[in-house]
């Protein structure tokens, strides 16, 4: 494929939180056709657009050949937490399925580019994990941790099909959690609610990157057709305590042994299920990643800090 090839890009879950903000940046691009595959309509207008409801658990070579797809984003992943185990893996059986199926369709439909979005929860929340880390890390999520897990498991899937398909560029991009004004407000619940929280008189750090700049991100990266695994974050970081106190969260801190037993039992007796073991390790051993090999393939810098980016979440949820 030519730098003067047309874009036509695919996007499946387009009309999630992420997909439906890489539509808006893709329009303002004036690429050739935008084709947008989800179980939902998008959420507001967009031009030049082909809308497809389909699940993306059943093939789609049939849409990709007939649009002549040449770049895809795969953004549909069903993040939906529960403590029972049945459902977890049902759960995860539907994520491995659509994203293995996505990626057969790419084949058979002689798609040049796939963009993958990951998470850094699949590095693991571990006290020995340096800081910041690399892309070369292991990978060491906890099975306990659903949504991080699925994401390793189909990271992994996305890892080996690049290590097979010569013809196909292959992006993966881990990033920490994204936010931003047009973020869902019931994401606002994680800090919201009273947590059992074992920082051991540890103020622990975070992560967070703007919802514009992931989606100038990935625009560019789809423009370019820019190859390989990337970390992604904002620049800085923003302390728990910090957090707590610009949204009035209650945090309620216990000796360590206390904490995760009550939260091991609580979770076990399905009493709650907000809050597991491997939840409370992401506080504890919080995951500062490096953004280094980012930004010396693009050039990108992010326009916003994590600071900047809860801010503006917090700000537009709490107005």
């Amino acid at each position: 494929m030519t730098s003067e090839t047309p874009k036509i890009v695919a996007i499946t879950g387009a009309s999630g939180y992420v997909g439906s903000r890489l539509l808006q940046q893709l329009e303002e691009k004036n690429l050739g056709k935008l084709v947008a595959i989800d179980t939902k309509p998008p959420p507001f207008p967009i031009h030049n657009i082909a809308i497809y409801r389909r699940d993306v658990e059943e093939p789609i070579d049939d849409l990709l050949r007939h649009h002549r797809v040449n770049t895809l984003v795969h953004l549909a992943f069903d993040s939906q937490r529960s403590s029972n185990r049945a459902e977890v893996c049902r759960v995860r059986q539907r994520n491995l399925t659509a994203l293995q199926n996505t990626l057969d369709s790419c084949v058979r439909a002689g798609v040049g580019h796939v963009v993958y979005l990951s998470s850094h929860t699949i590095y693991g929340a571990h006290p020995d994990n340096p800081i910041p880390i690399t892309e070369h890390a292991p990978l060491r999520p906890s099975s306990d941790f659903a949504f991080g897990y699925d994401k390793f498991l189909s990271d992994q899937i996305v890892t080996d099909f690049a290590d097979h398909q010569n013809n196909i560029k292959v992006t993966i991009l881990r990033p920490c959690a994204v936010l931003g004004p047009s973020a869902p407000r019931d994401l606002i619940r994680v800090f919201m609610h009273p947590r059992l929280v074992d920082t051991s008189g540890y103020n622990p750090f975070f992560q967070f990157l703007h919802e514009d700049d992931l989606a100038q991100l990935l625009t560019l990266l789809v423009m370019q057709a820019i190859p390989g695994v990337y970390n992604l974050a904002g620049e800085g970081v923003a302390f728990y305590q910090e957090i707590t106190q610009m949204i009035q969260s209650k945090l309620l801190t216990l000796p360590p042994f206390v904490a995760t037993q009550i939260v091991k039992s609580t979770w076990r007796l399905g009493i709650q299920a907000r809050s597991n073991r491997a939840e409370m390790d992401l506080l504890r051993y919080p995951i500062l990643l490096s953004t280094v090999k980012l930004e010396q393939a693009t050039g990108y810098h992010p326009r916003y800090t994590s600071l900047e980016t809860l801010t503006a979440f917090t700000n537009s949820v709490l107005l």
